[in-house]
């Protein structure tokens, strides 16, 4: 409403404005070269504005046919990139559905149209890779990390082919480059994470931590740092017992169910003579994760106490905790090493029916200790060794006798308190042979079989010995790949020809006909 407005004054004032010449005429007189031309006010204003019209239309044909070259230039190469384009789209979809000739053939296609282009390069990185041409792979690779834009993505395709050829420092050389020019990468800061911790190397894991600060939520890297600060802290104890003692107590500010800086700072603490303070660490950790450690550190937090006083704190302890095995075979602990027997059965009486491999050996203690009686004895002991596992350190399947920082694969925090091979609880289909006479379940449980006998005594991975084959699964049908998981490699090791190297075109400068003549060539 408003544009119609606006339009009806403006030709109602361009009216008025022709009225008002037309009512006022006059003439224009134009001498020149001999000339004499006479004429009114309103017919040379219409032919000035006739030449000014005139003058437009020409310089405008003019100025078309002076940039023609360029403008047909301009034309072929949008035309050669759309080309480029399309061979690039080509070429992801095919790597995506897995068809080699064609993305190797694409890869030929956008190199030649559009050399030196980003998805060119990934392009012809992902068609090497899937052929195993490992070589062209890293060429292409290389060539992003000289473009800005590309360089990430360049560096951690490098970093994969040398982790693939087993060069760690090559792997560390780059991951340490991508880490620096982009500090939140996730992927690299990890790289240099564990590249630190493989080597023990606290002080640099610590730095290679904060560099990826912001890659982290909050919580995961305190939990992070407190790990590496406990794992500092172990590596100290014999060496700078200060700092070892402030970095267990940092930790355990950081994060305060953590059982072994906990336990490390309780007996650093005790050892100073701050046993205050040592109490109310193992305490609070004692509440959030009741663990032996945490109560044989508490148990020893003051020196020079007597046996009954031990009994007594760890009475107190298990209490905050009631219904608690770890808390039970504490005060047990205790209480035989005080001689006080009925207190120690007591303890363990709620756990009498089901007994676990440690509740039966200090039963078979508390037994030899009180009685001396042989037969009682050896009847724990056989017990013991049938009875359930207790929890252990594990991870990656190896049960460890102490907390590591980092697991045999290398995962740092990887170490869990937890009963080893916990899922042999799973229950499985069983494989019928032959159809049976008589009904039959259709599951059985593996815990129900005797489990074989275990020393107590850490030991490597035990493999899961399983009592029937499960029942084969319907293998799950691949599916189309939608998007390229650069730079991942989907293919086996081919010795392929290698990637095509990319057309070098030359420009000349010294003008847009030259352009034009080149592009006929």
């Amino acid at each position: 409403m408003i544009r119609v407005v606006l339009f009806l004054v403006s030709v109602a004032l361009i009216a008025a404005g022709f009225v008002w010449v037309a009512d006022r005429p006059g003439d224009v007189a134009i001498t020149w070269m001999g000339y004499r031309i006479e004429t009114s006010l309103m017919v040379a204003g219409l032919a000035v504005a006739a030449l000014v019209v005139v003058a437009m239309i020409v310089w405008s044909v003019l100025r078309g046919i002076l940039r023609s070259p360029e403008q047909v230039s301009l034309f072929f190469r949008h035309r050669r990139a759309m080309k480029g384009y399309l061979a690039i789209t080509r070429g992801l979809v095919a790597i995506g559905a897995g068809d080699l000739r064609l993305a190797r053939k694409s890869a030929d296609e956008a190199a030649r149209l559009s050399p030196g282009d980003p998805l060119m390069l990934l392009l012809t990185a992902q068609s090497a890779q899937m052929a195993g041409d490992r070589g062209g792979a890293e060429r292409a690779f290389h060539e992003m990390t000289r473009n800005e834009p590309t360089k990430l993505l360049g560096l951690r395709g490098l970093y994969i082919e040398a982790q693939r050829r087993n060069d760690g420092a090559a792997a560390r050389r780059v991951a340490e480059e991508a880490a620096k020019a982009a500090p939140a990468l996730a992927w690299a800061g990890q790289a240099v994470l564990d590249d630190r911790c493989a080597a023990t190397d606290w002080e640099g894991a610590l730095a290679a931590l904060d560099h990826m600060k912001g890659a982290l939520d909050k919580a995961e890297y305190r939990r992070k740092r407190a790990v590496l600060l406990a794992a500092r802290a172990l590596a100290l104890q014999g060496i700078d017992r200060d700092a070892a003692r402030a970095a267990a107590l940092e930790a355990v500010k950081l994060a305060p169910d953590l059982v072994p800086a906990a336990a490390f700072a309780g007996r650093r603490l005790a050892e100073s003579g701050d046993a205050r303070r040592a109490s109310k660490i193992l305490n609070a950790a004692w509440l959030l994760n009741p663990h032996p450690d945490i109560a044989d550190a508490y148990a020893n937090v003051r020196f020079g106490d007597t046996a009954r006083a031990r009994l007594t704190r760890m009475q107190s302890l298990a209490a905050k905790v009631p219904g608690q095995l770890e808390g039970a075979l504490a005060v047990a602990r205790a209480a035989l090493e005080a001689r006080e027997f009925v207190a120690s059965r007591d303890a363990l009486a709620p756990y009498l029916s089901a007994p676990t491999r440690r509740v039966a050996t200090l039963m078979a203690e508390i037994e030899e200790t009180e009685h001396g009686d042989e037969g009682r004895v050896r009847e724990w002991m056989g017990r013991a060794m049938r009875a359930s596992g207790d929890p252990v350190w594990t991870a990656d399947g190896v049960v460890s006798d102490r907390w590591l920082p980092v697991s045999p694969n290398g995962r740092l925090d990887g170490y869990q308190w937890r009963i080893p091979l916990a899922e042999i609880g799973v229950t499985y289909p069983v494989v019928e042979s032959a159809p049976p006479a008589e009904p039959k379940p259709a599951a059985v449980t593996l815990a129900s079989a005797a489990p074989e006998p275990v020393e107590p005594a850490a030991a490597p991975v035990i493999p899961l010995r399983k009592a029937q084959r499960p029942a084969a699964r319907p293998v799950p049908v691949e599916a189309v790949i939608p998007l390229v998981h650069a730079p991942d490699d989907p293919g086996p090791d081919a010795g392929l020809d290698g990637d095509p190297i990319p057309e070098t075109t030359q420009v000349s400068a010294s003008g847009p006909w030259q352009r034009l003549r080149q592009l006929f060539r």
